[in-house]
């Protein structure tokens, strides 16, 4: 699970337009731009956010949980 904060912090990471995160996970882009617009945890089909995810974890960025500090995003070294 991740917010929509942590999905547009992880594109922005990496430099990515949302057009570009749509191409990448193949994923509407009518479909990443609603799920950024909405605060809080995203909400799509289990599919749908493995796609996001795993397009951004490709590019470079770790996932952080909530850990006390709250979740976040990082690009790994």
């Amino acid at each position: 699970m991740f917010t929509s904060e942590q999905m547009r912090a992880a594109r922005m990471l990496v430099r990515w337009e949302q057009r570009d995160l749509a191409e990448r996970s193949g994923v509407s882009l009518p479909t990443v731009k609603r799920l950024e617009a909405k605060p809080g945890a995203v909400s799509a089909y289990d599919s749908t956010l493995a796609a996001i995810r795993s397009a951004l974890e490709s590019a470079g960025v770790e996932f952080i949980d909530a850990n006390g500090g709250g979740p976040g995003v990082r690009l790994r070294r």
